[in-house]
């Protein structure tokens, strides 16, 4: 089976009791609420990963002003020719402020929608797991930097 590792950089962005997040299509088009944030590019440190990431998907500019923690998470996922990879993600998840730009939806990315959500109405939204980690990790900010299970 083929070994396959993914690091990505994700933007928790609180600003006046509102979560900045943006809408991916999702599995079976059923749109669902992501971080703004993404996979980093061969050589590129992931602090400036999430600062493009955010103004990619998002129109904002953002200052990191805090590593939150870092989750790990392993999967098997099918792949071309019938094979299967075992996917490896390790996402480090920064606290982010912002400090310029115009919130606007991504053109031609892999979200479709950028928008301020209520923390109270998180819960009710249709999410990737990711979201409820990073905003624990937001609010306990646990020394290790890891969620307890």
């Amino acid at each position: 089976m083929r070994q396959k590792v993914r690091v990505a950089a994700y933007a928790v962005v609180v600003r006046d009791g509102q979560l900045l997040l943006a809408r991916s299509p999702g599995p079976g088009g059923v749109p669902e609420w992501v971080l703004p944030g993404g996979g980093t590019e061969h050589g590129e440190d992931p602090y400036d990963t999430v600062r493009r990431e955010v103004e990619e998907e998002t129109g904002h500019l953002v200052e990191v002003t805090r590593l939150l923690g870092v989750d790990s998470t392993r999967r098997t996922v099918p792949a071309r020719l019938g094979r299967t990879v075992d996917h490896h993600g390790i996402r480090l998840l920064y606290e982010a402020r912002v400090t310029g730009g115009e919130l606007r939806d991504e053109i031609g990315g892999t979200t479709e929608l950028a928008a301020w959500q209520p923390l109270d109405a998180v819960p009710g939204l249709v999410r990737v797991r990711l979201v409820d980690i990073a905003l624990r990790l937001w609010r306990e900010r646990p020394p290790t930097g890891r969620a307890a299970p």
